[in-house]
């Protein structure tokens, strides 16, 4: 694979949970590694949605790559954008660079689907990035700051309804966070609205909120969220979404809601990198642009090159792809370096098998979901689990710390302190 006496050459691209738990796992081995993303931090994605409803502040879950990786003395971080991948002559070709590799990991994640109506995201933003979440706050908040000057009851009306589109963890999550802002958090803050009357509504393809759930923790999800005033609307398909509003089909019935406080958490799709890869290398891609790979997470026409996390069709022993969560893709980046050094000591390398630890979901205070192996459960325990668990997955300790005590403050006092707009515009999309 690479020439004698040569120090082999790593290239990863993407900073996410795939991409860094690979790059940790090299620490001090005899490689040298090059990790590639457009950004310079780590970014905690699952408690993204705490960031969009004001329980923490963007900070709290990112760290810098270099400073998670200072003392990996073999590794080295650059921040470029990849354009390209050529597997002929083994080479990235970034923005102002070309990097050689003699192995290559592409962990360069997803973005929101909207099933190709692209038109849709102008009034619907997904949750993904650090902007994303500034911006939805933004949208929460300042519908609520501008109710409470509305003249118009209508106008006033529609400010105070949201609409989550898809149920499952992220869509769960943020409606169950908005109910919660409403009903507790802003409460007293107003003088002109009540908050508490706010209309929040989660919108679901399928026949029931967390599909992918045991049919009995959904029950328990829905009830939870039905606590916090949260209207479900499942085998609902969503029509058209609009500057004035989202149209859905129920059954026969037609239903035109009319606000622009719509949140999208029903897709997602891999990143370009997957057409450019999939044209380069012959290899297959699904629906969502993912790369079909092989047992050993690997290209079948370049053995070299490895696709793990989001960007990665990887199907079990019984055939199912394996979902794009940041459990396997932890777990996938810890693999593709433990099998590229399997590689370098010309030791056979075995295939991937994923550890399915569980499932979790939280709804809110006190009210989660949880799927442990065969056990199934709900509540208060699943929730202080749930918070040990993420607590736990941070990178840093100072993350760590900082999240503690967040939240610590936000259960004695309900308060959200990171309610800030910082996209503040009257002209937005919320005044239409």
């Amino acid at each position: 694979m690479e020439e004698a006496g040569k120090i082999p050459q790593v290239v990863i691209i993407g900073g996410g949970f795939a991409g860094l738990y690979a790059a940790q796992k090299f620490k001090n081995r005899p490689v040298q590694v090059t990790l590639i993303d457009r950004r310079n931090f780590h970014l905690f994605q699952p408690l993204l949605y705490q960031v969009a409803t004001g329980g923490l502040s963007p900070a709290d879950i990112a760290s810098p790559l270099r400073g998670i990786l200072k003392k990996h003395r073999n590794v080295q971080v650059i921040m470029e954008e990849v354009l390209d991948i050529n597997p002929d002559d083994r080479s990235v070709i970034a923005f102002t660079s070309k990097i050689h590799y003699d192995f290559l990991v592409v962990a360069s994640g997803a973005s929101h689907h909207y099933f190709g109506n692209t038109h849709w995201e102008k009034f619907s933003p997904g949750l993904k990035t650090i902007e994303d979440a500034t911006k939805i706050r933004s949208i929460i908040l300042q519908a609520f700051e501008l109710a409470e000057i509305e003249q118009n009851p209508e106008r006033k009306n529609e400010l105070l309804t949201f609409v989550i589109i898809g149920a499952g963890p992220t869509g769960l999550e943020l409606a169950g966070a908005i109910g919660e802002m409403a009903l507790h958090t802003l409460k007293t803050d107003f003088r002109n609205i009540s908050t508490p009357g706010s209309e929040i509504y989660l919108v679901e393809a399928a026949e029931r909120i967390l599909p992918s759930f045991p049919s009995q923790l959904s029950q328990k999800a829905a009830q939870s969220l039905g606590k916090l005033n949260v209207k479900i609307l499942t085998a609902s398909r969503v029509l058209d979404i609009a500057e004035d509003g989202v149209t859905v089909k129920r059954g026969d019935e037609v239903i035109h809601f009319r606000t622009s406080n719509i949140i999208w958490a029903a897709g997602v799709k891999a990143s370009d990198l997957g057409k450019i890869i999939a044209a380069k290398s012959g290899e297959e891609i699904d629906k969502q642009g993912r790369i079909i790979v092989n047992e050993y997470c690997r290209l079948k026409n370049y053995p070299e090159i490895y696709v793990i996390g989001d960007l990665a069709n990887f199907k079990d022993k019984s055939g199912q792809s394996l979902p794009g969560i940041a459990p396997i893709a932890m777990q996938q980046g810890q693999y593709a370096s433990k099998t590229i050094l399997a590689t370098i000591s010309h030791k056979e390398a075995k295939p991937f098998v994923y550890w399915d630890k569980g499932n979790l979901a939280v709804i809110g205070r006190k009210a989660a979901v949880a799927k442990l192996g065969n056990f199934c459960f709900s509540g208060y325990f699943a929730w202080l689990l749930w918070l040990f668990i993420h607590l736990m997955y941070l990178v840093e300790f100072e993350n760590r710390l900082l999240v503690f005590i967040q939240w610590a403050f936000n259960y004695f006092t309900r308060n959200r302190s990171a309610r800030l707009i910082a996209h503040a515009d009257r002209n937005s999309p919320t005044d239409h």
